[in-house]
């Protein structure tokens, strides 16, 4: 699938996450004291907040623990985050009956083994261009960015230009006033 119609856009009411490999490169780092660190791409920030304002939720499943994670959200405006889960469909599943939604609500993005239970359960399903050949395979569309190089944000701009809200913000950051109003 390389488009969604507007019927699958309008339907979302959620978009889940997965860290690692999506949100950013999947690249461990660490310091001289042994604290991990982890890069965000801005640019899937801003298209995270773009499908808030048009009322898509997100949200976060990810295998590992990270505090970087936690404060990532919340920069985000991300309320939903479960960390530490391997099982990723039964994690999304608990989410979901959480927040009284349903799997037709949801599209899911993720990168490798462990996001296929949650990926394979939704009603649009997305990764990065990287992303193991496994999950290119089952994916409903593939983004042609990589994790945390834009990946997210590809996946979001397809989501507002089905749901006809992609040009809406095109030209309120384009006109002097709406650069005021839109912030970043």
């Amino acid at each position: 699938m390389t488009t969604i119609t507007k019927d699958q856009a309008l339907k979302l009411k959620i978009l889940v996450l997965d860290v690692d490999g999506v949100m950013t490169p999947g690249s461990l780092s660490f310091d001289a004291e042994g604290v991990e660190t982890k890069t965000f791409n801005v640019k899937d920030g801003l298209g995270i907040k773009l499908l808030q304002r048009v009322g898509v939720r997100t949200a976060i499943i990810t295998g590992r623990n990270s505090p970087m994670v936690q404060a990532r959200a919340d920069m985000l405006g991300i309320t939903e985050v479960i960390q530490g889960r391997e099982d990723k469909g039964a994690a999304l599943s608990e989410m979901l009956d959480q927040l009284n939604l349903s799997f037709d609500q949801c599209a899911y993005m993720g990168d490798d083994l462990p996001d296929l239970s949650a990926l394979l359960q939704v009603s649009l399903s997305a990764c990065p261009h990287d992303a193991h050949s496994e999950v290119v395979a089952r994916a409903d569309w593939v983004s042609a960015f990589t994790g945390g190089h834009g990946a997210v944000r590809d996946f979001c701009d397809l989501i507002l230009r089905a749901r006809g809200e992609y040009d809406g913000f095109i030209e309120r950051y384009t006109a002097v006033s709406g650069l005021a109003k839109m912030g970043s």
